[in-house]
Parts: C-alpha cells; sequence; structure tokens
C-alpha cells in the first residue's frame, strides 16, 4: 500500500470549528443588543443611517458616508426599470403569471442577471478591465494599445462592435443611465479618480473608432474602484442590482389573470419536425 494511501487527512482547520458558529461580522445577544461590526443596529443604525450606508457595511466592514450610500441607491434606481421585455424581468413576470411567491419570482429574476455576459455577473469583468487598464496606463500603454490588446482577447461580433465589458449595448448605442448617473455624480460632490478618467479616455477612443461609448456597468465600476472598492465588494454590492425592476414586472402580471402574460396557440408554434406517421409494430 502507498504512502499517499496511509496518510491521515489533516481536518484540524474543520475540527476547530465543529459545532461552533464564528463570525467577525457581530450577532444578537439575548436581552442586550444586536450587533454589526461593533454597532448596535438598534441604537446606533436603525433611523441613524440609510440602508445603503448598512448593506456597505454589512459587505465590507466600513461604514459608508451618506453621499456615497446615496449615490449607490441612485444607480439602483437607475436599474429598476419595470419593463417586462428586459429578460430578467421576462422571468419574473413569468413567475407572477404562474401565481409564484414574490420571494420567488425576485429571486428567479435576480439569478437571470447573474451572467458574465450583462447585468449584475457581468460586474467582475468590468471591474477586471478598468483595473487592467488602469495598470496597463502606468506601465505606459496608450488607450489606443490598451483597447486593441482587449479587443485581441475576444472574438468581435462585427468590425464595427467592440467586445469590452463596460462598453456598447447590444441594440441601442449610447446609455442614458450614465448621463443621470453622472449627474448624481457631480451633485453628491465626488471628484473623478484615475479609473474613471481612463474609463473616459476609452470611451472617447471608442466613440471616434466604434461609435460605441461606455455604459451603465463600465461608469458604475470605474467610479466604485475610485471609492476603494475591490472586485467582489463591487460584485457583491450589486448582486441585486435589478430586483425593483422584476419586483414590479412580477407584481403587475400577478395581479392580472394566471397565464395572461404571453400566451400562445398551438397554431402560433412553426413546427418543422417529422411529419406525422403510424408507430411501428415492433415486438
Amino acid at each position: 500500500m502507498s504512502s499517499k494511501t496511509n496518510k491521515q487527512t489533516d481536518t484540524s482547520y474543520w475540527d476547530e470549528r465543529r459545532g461552533l458558529f464564528r463570525t467577525s461580522k457581530g450577532g444578537w445577544i439575548i436581552g442586550e443588543a444586536v450587533y454589526n461590526h461593533g454597532y448596535s443596529m438598534m441604537d446606533d443604525l436603525v433611523g441613524h443611517k440609510t440602508f445603503f450606508q448598512v448593506l456597505v457595511l454589512n459587505v465590507t466592514g466600513r461604514l459608508a458616508e451618506k453621499n456615497l450610500a446615496d449615490w449607490l441607491e441612485a444607480s439602483f434606481i437607475c436599474l429598476s426599470w419595470p419593463d417586462p421585455r428586459i429578460w430578467c424581468n421576462k422571468v419574473g413576470t413569468l413567475a407572477g403569471t404562474m401565481q409564484c411567491s414574490p420571494a420567488a419570482a425576485v429571486s428567479v429574476g435576480i439569478l437571470a442577471a447573474d451572467s458574465r455576459m450583462y447585468a449584475s455577473g457581468a460586474l467582475v469583468a468590468g471591474a477586471e478591465f478598468i483595473i487592467e487598464a488602469v495598470e496597463k496606463k502606468k506601465a505606459g500603454l496608450s488607450v489606443e494599445e490598451i483597447v486593441n490588446a482587449e479587443l485581441e482577447k475576444k472574438a468581435k461580433r462585427s468590425a464595427a462592435k467592440p467586445v469590452i465589458m463596460g462598453y456598447a449595448r447590444p441594440i441601442a448605442t449610447g446609455d442614458e443611465r450614465v448621463i443621470a448617473m453622472e449627474r448624481v455624480t457631480k451633485t453628491l460632490g465626488f471628484e473623478i479618480g484615475e479609473h474613471l478618467s481612463l474609463a473616459y479616455e476609452i470611451d472617447s477612443y471608442l466613440q471616434n473608432n466604434y461609435k460605441e461609448s461606455i455604459n451603465m456597468l463600465g461608469y458604475c465600476v470605474a467610479f466604485m474602484v475610485d471609492q476603494a472598492f475591490c472586485n467582489k465588494e463591487i460584485t457583491r454590492l450589486f448582486s441585486t442590482w435589478v430586483n425593483s425592476g422584476v419586483h414590479a414586472c412580477y407584481a403587475e402580471a400577478r395581479d392580472r389573470a394566471p397565464e395572461s402574460f404571453l400566451p400562445l396557440r398551438c397554431d402560433d408554434i412553426e413546427y418543422q419536425g417529422k411529419i406525422e406517421r403510424p408507430v411501428p409494430n415492433i415486438t
């Protein structure tokens, strides 16, 4: 028998935690208080801090300033479109027309947006790109070289449509949400940091060469990195980005007659398979 087979597995890490709840976040001491990173939730936070300030605290352990929490709230409103044609909202609408519970509908709608191609799931790639882009610029690369290097990593959809996460949109040019968030950023007194500054340079290059521009995701990740949030913190904070829009579409469908969303007749389906034929008698 080999020595590898005889070697015992070191389980000390799990043994030390067996039967224990360990957390650095906080907890409820019955009869005393509910603590969150050293703050009493009922005394220090409830009625004194906003929901988004506490959300940042829960995710990062840091209590956000009010202006940053307000910026986050505004960005969530930008993703709250009550349009059932949007893929994640459509899932919530289907759940509503099937009479599912609100929790099930909104949860599955959020999951529909958890993709590296779009919405909250794409934040990872968007943050990775702008963080790496700033490092490349510091190393001496031009904006053109940064863009071309990124395009070389991925196949283009077409000669006119660059595939860079955080830029361009599949069915529209420009992004009205960026314009709205720029207004919020200015009103709340934020300055443009190095990541957002480079994001604008890339935006200008893409507009001049591809007629495409920065989108909501690209703007938000660049801004958040400039506010000292790391990639994993950004993706955690925005994980439920689309929930309000899903909720709106679910509520509308749930209040209507069951199965009234996008009903189909049999003759709406074009069958292209084999024609009707008898089942062979095989014994």
